[in-house]
């Protein structure tokens, strides 16, 4: 992102030197350091809305924006489950009776059919990562963790 803020003050900066004298162009200069901050927050924004629009066509994972010190990364994070035997002592059999409107059912359907699992499945699955700890660390100048909306 960088290049990019200052590849933009740059050309903020040779347009007022075709525009005008020194003192022209150095207002200009003073001016493109001022909006830096503005810029930075404007392409964050970008980078949210193209993660959140990724996301929108991903069937089995999604696009975080990360932080590596000031630049924003694009990650894809992959959140296909390979089936697995259930531990010792899990045998798989409380039950539960839950109502649902029919609407999101319909929608839990289609989503478990895409992913080739079960309706059942899916709700254990979605349920177990709700109760999964988001950890977020700061370590030098990275921080980790994520964002969704």
């Amino acid at each position: 992102m960088e290049l990019h803020i200052d590849a933009i003050k740059r050309d903020l900066t040779g347009l007022a030197a075709a525009l005008g004298d020194e003192a022209v162009t150095d207002q200009w200069r003073r001016f493109a350091e001022t909006i830096e901050p503005a810029l930075r927050l404007r392409l964050m924004d970008l980078f949210s809305e193209v993660a959140l629009s990724l996301n929108d066509q991903l069937a089995n994972g999604h696009v975080e924006v990360r932080l590596a010190g000031r630049d924003p990364e694009l990650v894809f994070v992959d959140e296909t489950v390979e089936p697995s035997e259930p531990a010792p002592g899990d045998d798989l059999s409380a039950r539960i009776t839950l109502r649902l409107p029919d609407g999101l059912k319909a929608s839990l359907e289609v989503v478990a059919t895409r992913e080739g699992i079960s309706t059942n499945a899916w709700i254990v699955r979605a349920l177990a990562r709700a109760l999964e700890p988001r950890q977020t660390r700061r370590s030098s100048n990275r921080l980790q963790g994520y964002a969704r909306s």
